[in-house]
């Protein structure tokens, strides 16, 4: 079951959802769209030395990361194939009330949202998405494929269960040699995880307000 959601203020400015039944906001709350742009772009997919890259998200949510991975793409030449998971798809009318578009991305924005699931399509010479409507646990690794992960469930804490051994090895078996894993989460049982599974994992500097980040490569 959809649980309610509420459009919240960060502090940078932009819009974020809060969960009130789980407490877990969608972003940090202490600016959704610097801590996006710090966890996923500047520390995984900026990382990336391709010009052809395939990017992996669980949790496509609002689209923030897409949009910030669409504008990358644009922005530094880069040709991305984009496949983003998510069980429970927010609703145009809350998309609208979000401001993270601007004017050269608001069209792709809305786009994003109203294209069908489980269909690969084009949005621009340099961008292609794909979104899948499913349940992180059912997720099965197309091997060796994926060049960045961004792993942006809710937290550990509220949703164990999409933090484990069977899911990892999923995600670790669908990444190329050398794949970046990017999660905003330091927990010492999320870290061991993933070493379990094969990972060199580190923590680097967060974002404003998050002192340390994970970073894992294959």
């Amino acid at each position: 079951m959809v649980k309610k959601r509420e459009i919240v203020i960060t502090e940078d400015g932009s819009n974020s959802i809060y969960i009130p039944d789980l407490n877990e906001h969608y972003h940090s709350h202490f600016g959704a769209v610097q801590e996006a742009e710090h966890i996923f772009i500047k520390s995984g997919l900026a990382q990336i030395d391709k010009k052809y890259i395939n990017v992996l998200e669980f949790g496509f949510g609002t689209g923030l990361n897409a949009l910030q991975t669409f504008d990358y793409a644009n922005n530094y030449s880069k040709n991305i194939k984009y496949y983003g998971i998510e069980k429970h798809a927010v609703s145009i009318d809350e998309i609208e009330l979000l401001n993270y578009s601007n004017d050269n991305n608001s069209e792709f924005y809305r786009e994003i949202h109203k294209i069908e699931w489980g269909r690969e399509q084009r949005i621009n010479e340099r961008f292609c998405l794909e979104k899948q409507k499913m349940d992180f646990r059912n997720f099965k690794a197309i091997p060796n494929t994926f060049d960045v992960v961004y792993y942006d469930a809710f937290g550990p804490d509220v949703q164990p269960y999409l933090w484990t051994p069977e899911i990892f090895k999923e995600v670790y078996n669908s990444m190329v040699d050398g794949a970046i894993f990017m999660t905003y989460t330091v927990k010492g049982d999320v870290r061991r995880t993933l070493k379990s599974v094969g990972f060199k994992v580190e923590k680097i500097p967060g974002p404003p307000g998050k002192r340390e980040i994970t970073r894992a490569v294959k």
